[in-house]
């Protein structure tokens, strides 16, 4: 039985939510991830992992359209997983279900309208004006109300659940492979030129609402030598890795890494900070690097967004969004509190392992394939 993930863009971050899906049903079915590459290559993270990814050149209307014939002949699997509700991932699946009358099972991982929502009125009319952009607000928009033809879904947050419906299964990790004390971070401490110096990490790809200015300003706020902010994933000299240096000078920047490689990052932190901010961007969010800390064990310091109080409750400090103060105060207290922080970071372990492994999204996630496999809703 083979299962064709779709993913509205390979070049993206989108791969790794799609990534995900193909690694869990990966041990029961033949699956690949298919879909557009608007940009160069497919997202390094993924590229080289166990998952078979085929796509073509993403472009432009009205070039896209003499492209969708070779994205439907891609999607040949006997079901189809649309990861997002996108033009070129559930779009495809919808049409691909009226041709061949394939099953079609929807994840929805963000809430995709709401990135277009950030700015004011002239720029939500201009995005919506955008007609040439195949994933660009009016489509987006018209799949968003697409989604109920879609009869069985996935979610990954309380706010997509209320939102769309469908099963909750957040962003999880391998906790298997994934365990504490098993990758040797000193690869990673070279990279990054730290010596006996603490280190506080953000890993994941950077965005405004991802609150590193926020991170950025309260470190500097600390001014202490003896700390290092780590940016994995972020170009040194990009406008972002540009921009934090002159606010942190303790600053290490490294590019996207391979996903095989996070763990030996993540091991070479002493906390591990994600300081999203409150925006449309995040109100569906979970970022998926916060599983990746829990599942090393890592302390971590949050922000109270989305469902990040709930999956932290007990096993991580959650402060307030938009609070440089705040997010260097809890940091503080954790890089002089070895014990708190080492404990915080059992706890998350077992989390982890109880709520937010691979064996914990299969248990709700195989019988929702077997339904759509079966025609259920």
């Amino acid at each position: 039985m083979k299962i064709s993930v779709l993913c509205f863009d390979l070049s993206s971050n989108a791969a790794g939510r799609a990534d995900l899906l193909a690694r869990l049903l990966a041990p029961r079915y033949e699956v690949e991830v298919i879909g557009p590459c608007f940009g160069q290559g497919i997202w390094r993270p993924v590229e080289g992992g166990p998952i078979p990814y085929r796509g073509v050149a993403g472009s432009r209307y009205p070039r896209f359209w003499a492209q969708l014939p070779q994205l439907l002949k891609l999607a040949d699997g006997e079901l189809l997983y649309a990861s997002k509700p996108r033009p070129t991932s559930l779009g495809i699946g919808l049409l691909k279900r009226r041709l061949a009358r394939r099953p079609v099972v929807l994840d929805i991982d963000d809430w995709e309208v709401g990135f277009f929502y950030r700015a004011g009125f002239w720029g939500k009319l201009g995005r919506f004006l955008n007609l040439a952009n195949p994933n660009g607000l009016p489509w987006t928009w018209l799949m968003e109300r697409l989604v109920r033809r879609v009869g069985i879904r996935s979610v990954a947050s309380r706010f997509l659940e209320a939102r769309f419906g469908g099963a909750l299964i957040p962003h999880v990790r391998d906790t298997e492979a994934w365990r504490p004390g098993t990758y040797d971070p000193s690869p990673a401490r070279r990279r990054l030129g730290v010596r006996h110096e603490k280190v506080v990490m953000f890993l994941g790809t950077p965005r405004d609402h991802k609150g590193l200015d926020d991170l950025a300003e309260g470190l500097g706020r600390l001014g202490r030598p003896d700390v290092i902010l780590a940016l994995v994933g972020t170009d040194r000299d990009s406008p972002t890795g540009r921009r934090l240096r002159a606010r942190a000078a303790a600053l290490r920047c490294v590019g996207p890494v391979p996903f095989v490689e996070v763990p030996h990052y993540l091991e070479a932190a002493t906390v591990v900070a994600v300081p999203q901010r409150r925006t449309s961007d995040t109100l569906g969010q979970v970022p998926a690097k916060l599983f990746d800390a829990m599942a090393l064990g890592r302390p971590i310091v949050s922000t109270r967004v989305s469902m990040i109080p709930e999956i932290l409750d007990g096993c991580g400090l959650v402060v307030e969004p938009g609070d440089p103060d705040a997010l260097a105060g809890a940091l503080a207290f954790l890089l002089d509190d070895p014990a708190e922080a080492s404990a915080l970071g059992l706890r998350a372990r077992a989390r982890a392992e109880e709520r937010y492994s691979y064996a914990a999204a299969r248990r709700i996630l195989f019988p929702l394939i077997e339904s759509a496999l079966a025609g259920g809703s």
